[in-house]
This record gives structure tokens, C-alpha cells and sequence, in this order.
């Protein structure tokens, strides 16, 4: 889902950033000045919810590149430049910078397409240049019903099927449900792999969340092949599934490495609640016993508690909601006054959410990308520094963000 700016950069791209510097932004009042759905409850410190606008003072202006994809959900560049592109119905096809979209990718396991499930995120391995192995997750169909799945293959030479395809992790237990599957990948700087899982929405599943015999609502951590890392928090842990990392969580949909080499994920709440972490090795984020906003059909959630001893506090929360799809740290070369900021996918208020970070608090807000008024579902950064993002839509789209000509 994420992808990482390429060493090199051309003299033009250069230059475009010279010409595209933008200011240290200046706070302002509140961006988000809508009344939230949980008026009673009160942040836990200052600056954990409607941070103050920021603006770019560059033009800015999208072009879209690729259209015809049907709900796509992931974005993963190749060194050479082209992005692969997974679609929910199962499909995952390569579109070039230049906006050619290939024919479906032979090899893929079967999915899961319903509801929210489907093909769901990729990524390109850390040894790709070597190996050529990518990796995507997925709802499998299993007995019972269905889970998250991730699973990895190497791509052919002629990037037209995968081969050697492996699945590396399943999640437990399945269920016959069409909601909350996760799920993003984000590779570690040790090689590990971060898989983010939902805990599958119904209030029969909620509790799950909070035990160590369950995948779900976890943010799990294994080796490139599937195997658990022996530094892992509940390794040894009589009843605990060793690949967990942290706990707590509801449906986990965007995650990235951030400048710190720590891993930071977005995850949705209900009316109210979507959560920026940055998930901690063992630590509890608190769903559902605790989190921000009330329940779709109304009312609190869990008595309407926000705060409780031994569980993270989220470090920004929306209410209400943006609806967060995937996550990128920018480090480009086109908008130098963004680097060390996180944008992210908001699919419900169609934009690209840029935050600015001091440390672990988010001290300013941006919304871009807001003239398309199409569900961002994926976020990713070019060999240039362009934002590159995905559509949630029937006539889904790639576009590319950039300073106007």
C-alpha cells in the first residue's frame, strides 16, 4: 500500500522542487468545525482531536492518470516506476506512470468478494530486486465462512503472473461475515512484516478485540516467510497467539513506517472515533471497552467511556469521521515543507488528510485532493515526490497530485 521515493532524482524533478517549496505552515483556527457526534466527551490531552488548518501556499493540481478500476484498494510501486494495483472483485493488474493498465495478473488464490472483503492490499518485498516476491492480503473464503489471509508470490519477469504463490498467514478465526477484514502491510525496517486486521464489526465479535487467543482487531507482526519473530510481545504466552503485536483495535486500514522506523497505523471508528496510533509492542488501544464517538445507530459505546487504566490513548482521533483508507509518510522531492508528514485516504470525505507531526502529536491539518469528490482509498508517493492516490469507486481511477504547471 505504501511505497518509498526512489533514490535518484533527475535534475528536472530538482528543479520542480525548487520552484515548489512550501513555507513551515502556519496554524489558523480548527479545521473541522462541525459539531462532533459525542459533544459530551472531551479529549484526553490537547491537540488529540480537530487540529488547526494548514494550507500550501503552492498551486496545486490532479491529474488522472488511469481510470476503468473497479473499487481498487491497494497501491504498490515497482522499482521501475509502475504501480501495482489490487481491485476488491480479486484482480490485480500493473498501470504504468503514463497511465497503461494491464490485463488482470494470473496466479492469484481465490477471494472472498463481499461485502468489504476481497483482494485488499499489496506490497512489494524488501528483496524485490533480488527476488522479485510481492505480497498481498486478502479475505479467503474458508470453512466456516472467511478471514484475512496475506499471501506472497513472485512476480514473473514479464509481470504477467505470479508464481511460487505461498500463503504466510491466516487469521483466526473465521467467520461468516462480510465486514471489518483490515488490512494493510507494512514492511519494518528489520524485514518484518506488519499486517493490520479488523475485528469484524458485529457486537458478537467485538470482544474479540480484547483476547490473545484471537486475530481479530490486532495489528500482527511476522517474518517475510510467516514465521514468528522471537522478539514478538506473547511469545511463550500460554493462550496468546504469537504473532500479535497489539491488541484493542477495530478496523485497521492504513499503516506506515514512519521517519522513526516505527510503525504508525489509521483506523476507523464508529460515528466518531477514527484513531491515529502508533502501536507499541503488547500495549491494548481499547476497543471496544473504550474509544471516541457512539454507535451507528446511536447511543454510547460501552457506556460512552473514553479513558481507562492499562489502554493507549489513541494520538488524534476524528470526530466525526473521515473514514480512513491507506497511509504514507511523505519524504519527496516535490513538496519539501511536507516531509515527515502523514497524508492519508479519507474515503467517506473524499480527500487526502496531511498531517503535520511535532514528535507523536499532530499539530496541524490539511484536506487535499478535495476537487476530485471521489472515496481516496489508497495513498502512495512517486519517484518524483508527486502523491499518487486510488479511488473507491465503480469507474475507480489513479491520480497524481502535484504542483500546477
Amino acid at each position: 500500500m505504501r511505497s518509498m521515493t526512489l533514490a535518484a532524482l533527475g535534475l528536472m524533478a530538482l528543479a520542480a522542487a525548487c520552484q515548489a517549496q512550501s513555507p513551515a505552515p502556519t496554524p489558523d483556527g480548527p479545521l473541522e468545525t462541525r459539531s462532533p457526534n459525542a459533544p459530551d466527551q472531551q479529549p484526553a490531552f490537547a491537540g488529540q482531536t480537530r487540529a488547526p488548518a494548514v494550507r500550501t501556499d503552492t498551486a496545486l493540481a490532479h491529474t488522472v492518470v488511469a481510470s476503468g478500476l473497479s473499487h481498487p484498494w491497494g497501491l504498490a510501486l515497482l522499482p521501475d516506476g509502475r504501480w501495482l494495483v489490487t481491485e476488491r472483485p480479486g484482480r490485480l493488474r500493473i498501470v504504468s506512470a503514463d497511465g497503461m493498465v494491464g490485463a488482470p495478473i494470473t496466479g492469484l488464490p481465490a477471494v472472498a468478494a463481499r461485502g468489504q472483503g476481497g483482494l485488499l492490499d499489496v506490497a512489494v518485498g524488501p528483496a524485490f530486486a533480488q527476488d522479485r516476491m510481492i505480497y498481498w492480503s486478502y479475505a479467503e473464503p474458508r470453512q466456516g465462512g472467511n478471514a484475512t489471509s496475506v499471501a506472497r508470490g513472485r512476480l514473473s519477469d514479464d509481470g504477467t503472473r505470479l508464481e511460487q504463490v505461498q500463503v504466510i498467514f491466516r487469521a483466526l478465526p473465521a467467520y461468516d461475515g462480510d465486514k471489518h477484514f483490515g488490512s494493510a502491510l507494512a514492511f519494518a525496517p528489520d524485514g518484518t512484516l506488519f499486517v493490520t486486521l479488523g475485528e469484524r464489526s458485529d457486537k458478537p465479535m467485538r470482544p474479540q478485540a480484547q483476547q490473545l487467543d484471537s486475530h481479530m482487531g490486532k495489528v500482527v507482526r511476522i517474518n517475510a516467510d510467516g514465521s514468528v519473530p522471537h522478539d514478538n510481545p506473547f511469545v511463550g504466552r500460554a493462550g496468546a497467539l504469537p504473532e500479535i503485536w497489539s491488541l484493542g483495535h477495530r478496523n485497521v486500514q492504513g499503516a506506515a513506517i514512519g521517519p522513526d522506523g516505527a510503525l504508525w497505523t489509521v483506523e476507523h471508528g464508529t460515528r466518531g472515533g477514527d484513531e491515529l496510533n502508533r502501536p507499541e509492542a503488547g500495549h491494548n488501544y481499547g476497543w471496544p471497552v473504550v474509544a471516541y464517538g457512539i454507535e451507528y445507530a446511536g447511543g454510547a459505546i460501552n457506556d460512552g467511556i473514553t479513558v481507562r487504566e492499562g489502554m493507549d490513548q489513541p494520538l488524534y482521533y476524528w470526530d466525526p469521521v473521515i473514514a480512513p483508507g491507506g497511509a504514507v509518510f511523505y519524504d519527496g522531492a516535490l513538496f519539501p515543507g511536507w516531509r515527515g508528514n502523514l497524508l492519508v485516504a479519507s474515503l467517506k470525505e473524499k480527500h487526502i488528510a496531511r498531517l503535520v507531526l511535532d514528535g507523536r502529536r499532530v499539530v496541524g491539518e490539511e484536506r487535499l485532493l478535495t476537487d476530485l469528490g471521489e472515496r481516496v482509498r489508497d495513498v502512495a508517493v512517486g519517484p518524483d515526490g508527486a502523491v499518487w492516490a486510488i479511488t473507491d469507486e465503480d469507474d475507480g481511477k489513479l491520480v497524481r497530485l502535484a504542483p500546477r504547471a
